[in-house]
């Protein structure tokens, strides 16, 4: 069994084999996922006591005929989806820029093995077998990450929209 030190040490190692392109994924993939939790958690718990208090704001109009409650209703919807829609666009940049840094880091390894193939030609696995350890090791992260980002982002976007045509039928 492995000490919380020695995990440390670990993924500390592991992200320096990355290099610079690794730390940066990893900023990234944090950023993605404290979005997408924080997301789930809105939809789980912030927004059904708002959903009921755009109800109540539309209760004593929704018999009333005209542009007032016609504008009221689009106000009241517009209001809820601009609420439920935050972060989703930044969650789909953030899946869309995770395979970039991983390609960034490809780049940035193939350049290291070069440079060494240069230096000291093809004789020095060990220098060879690190550039192309980062190039791989950023590609996994990125490919990994911006997966895992498309997959729960499309998610939250259906459930957003579900939530939001529901709120639109019960406000007619």
């Amino acid at each position: 069994m492995l000490t919380l030190s020695e995990i440390c040490d670990q993924a500390l190692v592991f992200l320096d084999k990355g290099g610079p392109a690794l730390w940066m994924i990893l900023m990234m993939s944090l950023l993605l996922w404290l979005l997408i939790l924080e997301r789930y958690w809105f939809l789980i718990v912030d927004f059904p006591p708002l959903r009921d208090g755009i109800y109540r704001r539309w209760q004593p109009h929704r018999h009333l005929r005209g542009g007032y409650s016609k504008r009221l209703r689009a106000t009241l919807l517009n209001e809820l989806r601009h609420v439920t829609g935050r972060y989703l666009r930044a969650i789909a940049v953030l899946t869309q820029v995770l395979p970039l840094l991983g390609l960034l880091g490809t780049v940035s390894g193939m350049i290291q093995t070069f440079d060494v193939i240069a230096v000291f030609g093809n004789g020095n696995a060990r220098g060879l077998a690190g550039g192309i350890s980062q190039a791989l090791l950023t590609t996994m992260a990125g490919l990994v990450t911006a997966l895992s980002g498309l997959y729960f982002g499309s998610s939250l976007k259906q459930r957003v929209q579900l939530a939001l045509e529901r709120a639109e039928a019960e406000l007619d």
